[in-house]
């Protein structure tokens, strides 16, 4: 059988960061096809320590991450090790880097540098606060991002302080906009031949996510503020608790959607209340509308909740942890939890490709393994480097 190609086959990338929104944006590439060479340095990119563990000493995050990766191992403090991972930029047609700009800078590694002999590079650079204005040289993670771009302000509850929302959205979002990005200076370079800086701040990623948050401050003055699991602008649309312990989204927000709602709950004397006869006056009402609701959820399981809803049409869902996700048939039917070999024949459980295409559908080939696994084979196939230079290159401490 013909192996189906990819839509993004032939597309070398080349990954200059650490943690988690360099190599998120990579990794995207790399499930469509993309051609991702990894470095980090000999000691190992810090996400192989962060959250649980393996038994081959790396975390189950990293192998997810730096699924279908070619990793090497280069120490960028020495002046060869730099010049290495300049001679692979010129391979690349995609660098994506997220360290301190001025670091890069002074390695020879930045988008002014690498653009000298490589006109045609399209060049991600995934910063804190973007590479120009007053907070340009700040450094920043995915939690100050979140802080400045307004999420954690709105996020939780009005009598209680901001909270995050459980894994790395800044980081996550950026790594999207990367793609975005890159993605899209490279069909300019189809039709032109030029290559570009993409700039994308942590900061930015976060805000460009807050909807309607900036254009009412802008327009009128509003400022939002914290309503826990009220949507401010739609009701009803909350978290409701059951019977049994569980949590169910309920979204029913529309006439259609809030009509359904009533006649579930067989409560369509609803309908004719005028504090919840159009949408802005359920928003004005929303404590009651919730109260309402809390009190059918909590006289049901789950599992009766959501046949009843299910059977209504009204959108809704059990707030699922991770043994419910694994577990969930949806999730399953769609190839969301896989299995996926690694370094020395072992499966890896861990997440499926997003989106799915149909013609040119994602893979994974391989989970992310030990440091330097491919930098012999790297230097050799793609810089033409001996294997008495490469392991000269390794006495050395160059690679490893």
């Amino acid at each position: 059988m013909t192996e189906q190609k990819t839509a993004l086959q032939g597309l070398r990338v080349l990954e200059i960061g650490s943690l988690v929104a360099a190599s998120s944006a990579t990794r995207i590439m790399g499930d469509f096809g993309a051609e991702v060479i990894k470095i980090e340095p000999p000691s190992g990119d810090n996400l192989r320590a962060w959250g649980a563990v393996s038994p081959t000493g790396s975390s189950w995050w990293w192998q997810m991450q730096s699924r279908n990766k070619q990793l090497v191992s280069v120490d960028l403090k020495k002046p060869e090790g730099q010049a290495i991972v300049r001679d692979l930029a010129r391979w690349a047609d995609v660098v994506v880097a997220n360290l301190r700009p001025a670091t890069l800078r002074n390695w020879g590694l930045d988008y002014s540098r690498l653009k000298e002999n490589h006109p045609s590079l399209v060049y991600v650079q995934i910063t804190g606060h973007g590479l120009t204005g007053p907070y340009q040289d700040r450094p920043g993670f995915g939690n100050i991002a979140e802080a400045m771009g307004g999420i954690r302000y709105v996020t939780g509850y009005p009598d209680r302080p901001p909270v995050r929302t459980g894994v790395s959205l800044g980081d996550e979002l950026a790594a999207l906009y990367g793609v975005i990005g890159a993605l899209t200076a490279l069909r300019h370079r189809d039709n032109t031949g030029e290559g570009q800086l993409v700039d994308v701040a942590l900061t930015e990623s976060v805000l460009s996510l807050t909807e309607a948050m900036m254009p009412e401050y802008l327009n009128e003055g509003i400022i939002q503020e914290r309503s826990g699991n009220q949507l401010l602008r739609a009701a009803p649309s909350g978290t409701y608790p059951t019977a049994d312990g569980s949590w169910v989204a309920i979204g029913a927000n529309t006439e259609g959607t809030f009509a359904a709602l009533a006649s579930a709950m067989n409560r369509v004397d609803l309908l004719s209340d005028p504090r919840f006869a159009d949408n802005p006056q359920r928003v004005k009402h929303a404590d009651v509308l919730d109260e309402v609701i809390t009190k059918w959820t909590s006289s049901l399981t789950a599992t009766l909740v959501l046949e009843k809803l299910t059977t209504a049409q009204v959108p809704a869902g059990l707030v699922m942890s991770a043994k419910d996700i694994a577990q969930d048939p949806q999730f399953l039917a769609r190839d969301m939890m896989v299995r996926v070999p690694a370094d020395q024949g072992e499966f890896v459980g861990m997440l499926g490709v997003v989106p799915r295409l149909s013609a040119t559908p994602g893979r994974i080939l391989l989970a992310g393994g030990a440091v330097g696994r491919d930098s012999s084979d790297v230097l050799q196939r793609v810089l033409g480097r001996s294997l008495i230079d490469i392991d000269r290159l390794k006495a050395e401490g160059v690679i490893r």
